[in-house]
């Protein structure tokens, strides 16, 4: 079980389980049969949903009950600084357009931050029942269809060759084009790659053992926040380019044997512009 000795950081956990949970039933219980895109955002297929939306109100109304004094950061225009010290940042629903099209892979994905660093991070999957979490220092956690609660922990090292890498696709069109051949020119030096559709269950599924590596560009803070703590707790590494943090360039993570390679690799290869 998730020891967690900070009241603080117990706190923020609790909360962030139950709207993670709750925005999770939103989206699986009350997917409209004829939902249609509400709005658009990079280009006309990078779409918004009314679900987005009032999953993002669902999240920040609860968290704002709680805790009226936290700021916020969410993909739909939550934004406020706070004073708290706690910021939110939160994706609540990641994966927008596999949830359009009825496919299972999407998750809602909140994380807390205190004084500027991540200190808790949640996943909630519901397609699949599964929730993720983590607490800075005590590691990664999942729930699901299973008796308890699973510690995580990424692969034991591979060789680069040997490794299964997931990546995403940006929605404009010249920058998908260019993350296509970076992704044609790097297949062939490892095992396979996947597109799962959201970054918060690559991170996840990296943090569980069923990936290697993961690596995109144009990533946003809340596409990753939790995602990127859960996977850091579970014994991954996280970077951008060489010597520098995630980021809108690139994100890169994988297991300790993998990463440096692959980021190695990502960059001779130019992936991180077009």
């Amino acid at each position: 079980m998730t020891d967690v000795t900070d009241p603080l950081h117990a706190e923020l956990l609790d909360i962030a389980r139950e709207a993670a949970r709750r925005a999770g039933e939103l989206l699986r219980d009350g997917r409209p049969a004829d939902l249609a895109v509400a709005a658009t955002k990079s280009s006309p297929i990078d779409v918004v949903t009314e679900m987005d939306i009032a999953a993002e109100k669902l999240i920040t109304g609860l968290i704002a009950d709680r805790r009226p004094d936290d700021g916020f950061l969410g993909e739909e225009g939550a934004s406020s600084d706070g004073t708290s010290g706690v910021r939110w940042v939160i994706d609540p629903l990641d994966g927008t357009v596999n949830y359009l099209y009825g496919l299972p892979t999407w998750s809602v994905s909140i994380a807390a931050e205190q004084d500027g660093e991540r200190v808790v991070g949640v996943v909630a999957v519901p397609m699949r029942g599964e929730t993720y979490h983590a607490v800075r220092g005590r590691g990664a956690w999942a729930t699901g269809p299973w008796d308890g609660e699973r510690a995580l922990a990424c692969r034991p090292a591979a060789p680069l060759e040997q490794a299964l890498v997931s990546t995403g696709f940006n929605y404009v069109t010249a920058v998908r084009t260019h993350q296509a051949e970076v992704a044609r020119r790097l297949i062939p030096r490892l095992r396979d790659i996947r597109r799962g559709g959201s970054a918060a269950v690559d991170l996840c599924d990296l943090a569980a053992g069923r990936l290697d590596g993961y690596y995109e560009r144009g990533l946003h803070p809340w596409d990753v926040a939790a995602g990127d703590l859960i996977a850091r707790e579970a014994g991954a590494l996280t970077g951008g380019r060489p010597g520098e943090r995630p980021s809108y360039d690139l994100t890169v993570a994988a297991t300790p044997g993998v990463f440096e390679p692959l980021q190695a690799l990502l960059e001779d290869l130019g992936a991180w512009h077009d």
